[in-house]
């Protein structure tokens, strides 16, 4: 066995995946998985820059995750970054303060590398254990950016747009500051039209329609996918390749949408650190659904932080 960790460290959250990896089939066995919001990009989309307080956040994030990987005595670590620092033009602040903590340096992805790590992450498993037919169609909502990858055993297209939860919220959703609790109709439309926008470049590389299985990934699908289920607790068991129709995302995509910061505060499996963008987030995945007339979406735990740590095992 090997015993890897990989880190992924995105606009809204920061995430650690600690494994050992079979060393014939390849398999995963989780040895501890977690994540944390910390709001990277906060700004970044108007400034430019990386906020010195989301800095902070970030770099608690580190030190914690510092004591978890020695605790497991892991032998590989690798730091992927994604949206937010490739935005960024302080990034080497982030990059030093992270090469100061975890002791390797984070690798500011492009969006197709990005896209080619959740594809893995996201599909390995399905034809075997789930016979769902490809091709499929990954889509990773992140706070910064959309992936889009469509193939079967390997990626035949990719791309990454800039819409996700944190910078469509911030764009389109605050007022002097505040997130907006509802929003306007106009506020929705002008959203709903950047979506669409973004959706247009995507298919001009990727081919969304081909796709026989739709495939969502990160918090904002699995959040949507919680609420359909209505847990009492966020439940990754239940959550990892549950099923959720067109119809009901919508339904909740419009109750989330015209909901205030306290009704979804107050929904049991929320993370406090989604309340205000996870309506966002869930426009987004409907806006996709309807654009490539997915009835439902397959809802996955694996993604990129797997993508990750299955090439730190096979580069060992």
């Amino acid at each position: 066995m090997t015993r890897v960790a990989a880190i992924d460290c995105g606009t809204n959250s920061i995430r650690l995946l600690v494994a050992d990896v079979h060393p014939e089939s390849g398999e995963l066995t989780d040895l501890d998985r977690r994540m944390t919001i910390v709001r990277l990009g906060q700004g970044v989309d108007r400034t430019g820059r990386l906020a010195p307080e989301a800095l902070e956040r970030t770099f608690a994030a580190c030190r914690e995750y510092a004591a978890v990987i020695k605790e497991h005595g892991v032998e590989r670590l690798r730091f992927v970054a994604t949206s937010a620092s490739r935005d960024a033009e302080n990034r080497d602040e982030f990059v030093r303060g992270v090469m100061d903590i975890l002791g390797v340096e984070p690798e500011v992805i492009t969006g197709d590398q990005e896209a080619e790590f959740s594809f893995t992450g996201a599909t390995r498993e399905l034809a075997e254990h789930d016979h769902l037919p490809g091709p499929y169609l990954v889509v990773d909502i992140g706070g910064g950016s959309t992936e889009f990858v469509v193939g079967e055993e390997h990626v035949r297209a990719a791309r990454s747009v800039d819409v996700g939860c944190v910078r469509m919220t911030e764009r389109h959703l605050v007022r002097d500051g505040v997130v907006c609790d509802p929003p306007s109709g106009e506020q929705i439309a002008a959203m709903r039209a950047d979506i669409e926008a973004a959706l247009d470049l995507a298919e001009e590389t990727v081919p969304l329609r081909e796709a026989r299985t739709l495939v969502g990934l990160a918090g904002s699908v699995t959040t949507v996918s919680a609420i359909a289920q209505d847990l009492p607790e966020y439940d990754s068991t239940r959550i990892h390749h549950s099923r959720i129709d067109r119809d009901r995302v919508r339904e909740i995509c419009d109750w989330l949408l015209h909901s205030t910061h306290a009704e979804r505060a107050a929904v049991p499996s929320m993370h406090p650190g989604r309340v205000d963008v996870i309506a966002a987030g869930a426009l987004v995945l409907l806006a996709i659904m309807e654009r490539i007339g997915a009835e439902e979406v397959v809802v996955s735990e694996h993604d990129i932080l797997d993508g990750i740590a299955f090439k730190v095992a096979e580069d060992a």
